[in-house]
């Protein structure tokens, strides 16, 4: 663990940099285009909008007994936005350090610095959606206290992307192929959470296979507060300190083992 506090130092005493690194990276990703960082917000809400008109409004959809609210569109919505954001920011942060290359070959600069950046530039675009997001739902539940554990469920997700989008930099610097592998995973995952369907949908026999995602943790703990106006569960709580840890601990390995040939393998 002492790797990551050197890390968290490092990135402390460079968090100047952080900041510039980050608005450049929000900012370059939509260079030269006529309404610029507006397609970063506009391409997740119109999805999320179609995902409402499709299901909401045309068919009128209705879940049934037991589920946490009975218009489809609505709970699909409290789900996926989490979900998209939570893509984003692991695919950024995954091919951080592969960009960076050039870069981390002539500045001794500290390798958690670029997925960190990755994941923050991400925030700037899906952190006030999923604000808006919160608005929107709160009326619901005459925004109830639960709303307040939405900040600490938002910034857990952020630390989620950073640590995991560190451990799978290094792991596709020594082997490009992580990249596919991890793209695909993330294509296959939203199927395999609560997002499309409530959890109590999934056999019983195999609903332990949700909790092998880890935005199961996170999802069910969105959906309890924008649905439901309720407290994440216990079980959601610790789900995400295990995927922290395994997180921080994976991570804490990686940069450990790679510290001499990570130059090498950018």
């Amino acid at each position: 663990m002492s790797v990551m506090l050197q890390e968290a130092r490092s990135l402390w005493r460079a968090r100047a940099l952080v900041v510039v690194l980050t608005r450049r990276e929000a900012a370059a990703r939509y260079a030269g285009t006529a309404f610029g960082v507006v397609w970063a917000y506009a391409q997740p809400a119109l999805t999320l909008a179609a995902y409402y008109l499709v299901f909401d409004v045309v068919f009128a959809m209705r879940m049934g007994a037991g589920a946490p609210t009975h218009a489809v569109g609505t709970y699909l919505i409290a789900g996926l936005l989490p979900w998209m954001a939570f893509a984003d920011a692991l695919s950024r942060g995954m091919t951080s350090l592969l960009e960076a290359g050039p870069m981390l070959q002539k500045n001794a600069l500290p390798p958690m610095l670029f997925p960190v950046r990755a994941v923050l530039a991400s925030a700037l675009v899906y952190a006030p959606l999923l604000a808006l997001l919160l608005l929107a739902y709160a009326p619901l539940h005459r925004f109830a206290p639960a709303v307040l554990a939405f900040v600490p469920l938002v910034a857990l997700q952020c630390l989620l992307c950073a640590l995991w989008g560190a451990a799978l930099a290094i792991l596709a610097a020594a082997l490009r192929d992580t990249v596919q592998v991890v793209g695909f995973a993330l294509s296959l995952g939203v199927f395999l959470s609560p997002v499309l369907f409530p959890a109590q949908l999934f056999p019983a026999g195999w609903a332990w296979v949700l909790w092998l995602n880890p935005m199961t943790a996170w999802v069910t703990g969105y959906q309890a507060i924008l649905l439901q106006g309720l407290w994440p569960a216990a079980a959601a709580w610790a789900g995400m300190a295990l995927w922290l840890l395994l997180g921080t601990l994976l991570c804490a390995v990686l940069l450990k083992r790679s510290r001499d040939q990570l130059i090498d393998w950018l």
